[in-house]
């Protein structure tokens, strides 16, 4: 059996009622009611408005050698691949590694500029996280998101990392991080208080 040198990392951000999305989320509005336009500028201002107050943390994100996400993150086409959609990041994703993306729906590989092929993985969260360290070598792997799939990964025990990026806001309704996950215990590793987001860092235990 082959030993895995590298961690399976999560970052998020969420609202302090732990929501990383609000409610009626379309294409147009991929936050849905997010208190402003539903591209989650608020909830992500950190990253956006004040981004060299959290260098660290945003490079940090992209370090990871391969990437998981969710079909809901990678884009709003549901059901059969019936148009070609390529993410939300345009022609040179930020990834620059192989992420591999959770469906139903089969489809070949997507090659991207600047290193980014997605990969889109129809036989569940487990065959997803093996092509991902197969893919990372002695790299970390990433969960990104959506918190739907952040939460099955938590669920069935596969992140040994969370890191949770807290905005000074609340939804009050939408997709929640820890939704439908057992009682977990975390270890807190550290945190940092910025202008825009607190920054918490947890090991997994159990």
């Amino acid at each position: 059996m082959t030993e895995h040198t590298g961690r399976v990392v999560c970052d998020i951000t969420v609202t302090v009622d732990g929501y990383s999305a609000g409610l009626n989320q379309t294409e147009e509005r991929p936050f849905g009611d997010d208190g402003g336009d539903g591209t989650g500028g608020a909830l992500h201002a950190w990253m956006f408005k004040t981004p060299d107050e959290n260098r660290a943390e945003i490079e940090q994100i992209v370090a990871a050698k391969a990437f998981i996400m969710g079909r809901n993150m990678f884009g709003p086409v549901r059901g059969e691949w019936d148009r070609q959609w390529n993410g939300w990041w345009g022609d040179d994703p930020p990834f620059h590694a192989p992420v591999f993306v959770l469906t139903h729906h089969p489809r070949d590989p997507q090659p991207m500029a600047g290193g980014t092929t997605f990969h889109f993985v129809t036989d569940g969260i487990e065959a997803a996280l093996a092509q991902a360290r197969a893919a990372a070598g002695d790299g970390d792997v990433a969960i990104g998101g959506g918190a739907a799939t952040i939460n099955q990964y938590l669920a069935a025990g596969l992140i040994d990392e969370l890191r949770v990026h807290i905005a000074p806001l609340t939804f009050g309704a939408g997709t929640r991080l820890f939704d439908g996950v057992p009682p977990l215990k975390l270890e807190q590793v550290r945190s940092r208080a910025a202008s825009l987001a607190t920054h918490v860092t947890y090991r997994v235990v159990s």
